[in-house]
């Protein structure tokens, strides 16, 4: 099943011609959640063909302008394209009043109910749970209250096996309680064990969203084992002092961390617009953590077990 991120900004806080603020679409079994929503986030749902009604949560990281100044547009949208169902949003207390105080200064009444979920971005804890998936936030180490997000996929139920299937008249009823862990009895009475009929489901796949932060050790066993990490590398390591007094990461430090945590891979965002040419940062992880990948604005990467 579908466990993918698309990349709709991978820039720190200037906008650039190719590169985009921070923003993140993640979509688990169909279901949609917006990482970040920087400015023209909106614009950039449209290049990559998604239906903007199909996403029903936004997570906020924090309230630097680059991850949120394009909210306001995209709520705003929405209601103007006739949303009638309830939008969930997760961010800082004061995101709300933000909000609030832009909605009432347009006299805009939205169509649609707006549900915020004020979160503390100093705990981790989960923050949605549903059939399929969790969201969990991650402190992060910056200059303003920050987290980032953690989502797991749920663990599936286990698969009946073909051959089984190709050999017995099964109806909709044996599936459903096939797959609810009960053992199959045919016609003449003869039981199948669950356990000889099934195989395994998949392991769950799980990742990490990790900006902005300064190199933080305590974010590595939250993160332990993720097949996908994304951490901010907003800087080379020729500029560790800046990174430090900025509360931001090197790619070395990113890379770092990944290893740390044994995670599966690697991906560097939220880059400097000193940085025309990314190779260097891409190297300077590679020299740590060899699964390391560079995202890009309109790069799609397929979250895969181990």
């Amino acid at each position: 099943m579908t466990f993918s991120v698309s990349i709709l900004g991978c820039g720190a806080a200037i906008p650039m011609i190719h590169r985009n603020p921070s923003a993140q679409l993640i979509n688990v079994h169909e279901k949609l959640f917006l990482f970040d929503c920087g400015e023209g986030t909106q614009v950039q749902l449209r290049k990559n063909r998604v239906r903007l009604q199909k996403i029903n949560n936004i997570f906020i990281s924090h309230l630097h302008g680059d991850h949120y100044f394009g909210l306001i547009g995209f709520i705003t949208s929405l209601h103007l394209l006739g949303r009638e169902s309830d939008l969930h949003l997760f961010a800082h207390p004061s995101l709300e009043k933000i909000i609030k105080l832009h909605l009432e200064s347009s006299q805009t009444i939205l169509k649609y109910s707006l549900i915020f979920h004020a979160i503390d971005p100093g705990l981790h804890e989960v923050i949605l749970d549903n059939s399929d998936v969790t969201v969990s936030t991650l402190p992060m180490n910056h200059n303003f209250p920050t987290c980032g997000f953690l989502i797991r996929e749920k663990q599936g139920k286990p698969n009946i096996r073909k051959d089984f299937v190709a050999g017995h008249d099964l109806t909709k009823d044996d599936f459903r309680m096939i797959k609810a862990g009960n053992d199959f009895i045919d016609a003449d009475g003869h039981v199948y064990p669950h356990a000889d009929i099934t195989s395994p489901p998949a392991t769950a796949r799980a990742y990490a969203y990790c900006t902005d932060t300064a190199y933080y050790e305590p974010l590595v066993p939250l993160i332990h084992g993720v097949d996908l990490l994304y951490h901010e590398a907003t800087f080379m390591d020729d500029k560790e002092k800046d990174a430090e007094a900025k509360f931001h990461s090197t790619a070395r430090q990113a890379a770092m961390i990944a290893k740390k945590a044994e995670v599966k891979k690697l991906m560097l965002g939220h880059y400097s617009a000193r940085y025309k040419n990314l190779d260097g940062l891409l190297s300077e992880a590679k020299d740590v953590f060899t699964e390391t990948i560079l995202a890009d604005d309109g790069l799609v990467v397929e979250v895969l077990n181990g």
